[in-house]
């Protein structure tokens, strides 16, 4: 059995104050345009508004969530520096996608996608062949640490019933300790280690060619990067510095992305999404 080419998407876990913003438009428009996906699932708590929702929302098949994930634990964050910083900066919404996601492909099977993902090519019917597909992401430095794989969940593929989805979701409440990727992609890549006959593993190129850096999100929203063949998708790492307040990784911000920046921008960013915004004008 093949895995569906239906996509998920998960958002407003948390109450929407401010209008659905065009980055997030153009992940669900180009997704739509490159891959042509049996249907867009839309998974949200609170409904997003604004002027880019209404042009995309009936292209979707909306799923409203009622439930809050077994094992995801708020009070988890008490337990170290980092989980009080994640709860401080209000990115705790993230850990519970976390959860319902993996949820969602036990369930249904299909492709997840995180909300800050632009599609550039279309993901090949091969992957869908059968096993649990994900991308290798760049190992993180740990100061005195051995680098240790890790498998970021920002793109995942799989049948409903997955036997490595449902290996990792079980583990996922005991690895939950309230920093950012404890539970998700290190403990993904603990248990890659262990059954790697259970999934496919693809390049971190395919889907984090622009890494979570300085210089990976610099060469993202204000270099311009050339064409690259074995590119399918980018991840923005829009945790990082879509917050005007947050400046320590780069110096744009969600506040200054715009139609005019997309259209006569010269980033890769803006390179890469042009196309999707002048189809969809």
């Amino acid at each position: 059995m093949s895995i569906p080419r239906v996509f998920h998407f998960v958002f407003g876990l948390r109450e929407q104050r401010e209008p659905f913003h065009l980055l997030h438009y153009l992940c669900l428009a180009s997704c739509l345009a490159v891959n042509r996906p049996e249907a867009v699932v839309f998974h949200y708590r609170h409904e997003p508004f604004g002027p880019w929702w209404d042009r995309i929302r009936p292209r979707l098949e909306l799923r409203k969530i009622d439930v809050i994930p077994e094992g995801f634990d708020p009070g988890r964050y008490d337990d170290s520096q980092e989980g009080r910083m994640i709860r401080r900066l209000g990115i705790d919404y993230a850990h519970e996608s976390d959860f319902l996601r993996m949820d969602i492909l036990l369930s249904e099977g299909g492709i997840y996608a995180d909300m800050d993902t632009l599609f550039v090519r279309a993901y090949p019917d091969e992957w869908l062949a059968g096993r649990f597909v994900i991308g290798e992401e760049y190992a993180p430095l740990q100061p005195g640490e051995p680098l240790r794989p890790s498998l970021c969940n920002a793109v995942m593929m799989a049948r409903a019933g997955d036997p490595f989805a449902r290996a990792w979701r079980e583990r996922m409440a005991a690895a939950f300790d309230g920093r950012w990727d404890s539970h998700s992609c290190r403990e993904a890549g603990r248990l890659w280690q262990s059954h790697s006959d259970w999934l496919r593993v693809l390049p971190s190129a395919y889907f984090y060619r622009y890494g979570s850096t300085p210089e990976g999100l610099a060469t993202l929203l204000e270099d311009s990067d050339g064409d690259r063949p074995d590119l399918y998708s980018i991840h923005l790492w829009a945790h990082l510095w879509w917050d005007a307040a947050r400046r320590d990784m780069s110096d744009v911000h969600a506040g200054m992305i715009d139609e005019g920046w997309i259209l006569k921008g010269k980033s890769t960013l803006a390179r890469l999404a042009r196309p999707f915004l002048e189809e969809g004008a």
